[in-house]
């Protein structure tokens, strides 16, 4: 078995300063890297545990949550009752047990649950070993992409936080040496294209401070469809966010879990509900069958284009 050291950071620029030891992993609610540690996904030389870093803040105006609050936390915190779609996607995400210890940060940094990628023995995968191949390519395509995948990968972000959050426009805060900067949450997760491992746009010397939040988004919802009725990872998810006139929509965001490497955006179905009535079911669906004329289903995962846009019109629906 390998050693590996172990540390606890004292503050922010010591974590930073940790970063750049090569070898270096961050480890803070551990929910994603025991089994990352596990399963060989990573082999760190040394752990620096930022679990005492103060950056556990929930506050408002607008509705900052640090990188380190627990999602059990913010899912209670009074202000989250002004964003249902973010307390609902928390708490469908996993058991109480788990959202006690897991973080927002972490809970963003998750990786797919590929099961070729978790693979306890070596199969082709190219984000674990670039250049290897896609078993999944000439294997089980029932829960892989129908977006934005490539040759390299077909794999899905398992996050249910990471939805909401693309459909609310919010943003991640991350520092590194260069200071803060500022990554729309839409955009956070990487597509594969020919880079499959790299998994978003966090550069290995930066660490998440915190997400912030514009709205409120009274009018809003997350439908998550899965396998079993608990602490099961979405086959398919949809967050909705409106405005309303009445019953017409003014404005809408929808984001997509369970059929890309991200969070999927309904660009095309946002402009076109503008307008529609939110009671007027037909006009929804023809209105969200718009976003996938460039939907890419692969050998066994066909059922996920009806199913997500199912999916995206129940969501729409259940804002009210």
């Amino acid at each position: 078995m390998k050693t590996v050291s172990y540390d606890r950071a004292a503050d922010v620029s010591a974590a930073l300063d940790a970063l750049t030891t090569p070898g270096t992993q961050l480890i803070a609610g551990g929910t994603e890297m025991v089994n990352w540690l596990k399963e060989g996904i990573e082999s760190p030389a040394h752990l620096v545990d930022i679990s005492g870093l103060p950056l556990t803040e929930i506050s408002t105006s607008p509705l900052r949550l640090g990188a380190l609050a627990r999602m059990s936390d913010v899912a209670e915190h009074p202000a989250i009752a002004d964003y249902p779609v973010l307390r609902d996607s928390l708490l469908r995400a996993a058991s109480a047990q788990l959202r006690n210890m897991a973080t927002i940060g972490g809970n963003l940094q998750q990786r797919t649950r590929c099961p070729y990628f978790r693979s306890d023995t070596f199969v082709p995968c190219n984000k674990r070993s670039l250049g290897s191949g896609c078993s999944a390519l000439a294997g089980d395509t029932s829960g892989h992409a129908i977006f934005g995948w490539s040759e390299s990968c077909v794999a899905t972000h398992p996050s249910d936080l990471a939805v909401a959050l693309a459909a609310l426009d919010a943003v991640v805060v991350v520092q590194g040496p260069g200071g803060e900067r500022r990554i729309p949450a839409a955009d956070f997760h990487r597509l594969p294209g020919d880079t499959p491992e790299i998994h978003s746009e966090l550069a290995s010397d930066e660490l998440i401070i915190a997400v912030e939040v514009p709205g409120p988004a009274p009018l809003s919802h997350y439908l998550k469809v899965r396998e079993r009725t608990s602490y099961e990872f979405a086959v398919v998810s949809a967050a909705a966010v409106v405005e309303l006139d009445g019953d017409t929509i003014t404005s809408a965001r929808i984001a997509l879990g369970g059929v890309a490497h991200r969070p999927w955006r309904l660009t095309a179905a946002e402009s076109a509900l503008a307008g529609v009535s939110l009671s007027d079911r037909n006009a929804l669906a023809e209105a969200v069958a718009l976003s996938f004329a460039d939907a890419r289903p692969l050998a066994d995962n066909g059922y996920k284009v009806t199913l997500a846009q199912r999916a995206a019109v129940r969501a729409l629906e259940a804002t009210r």
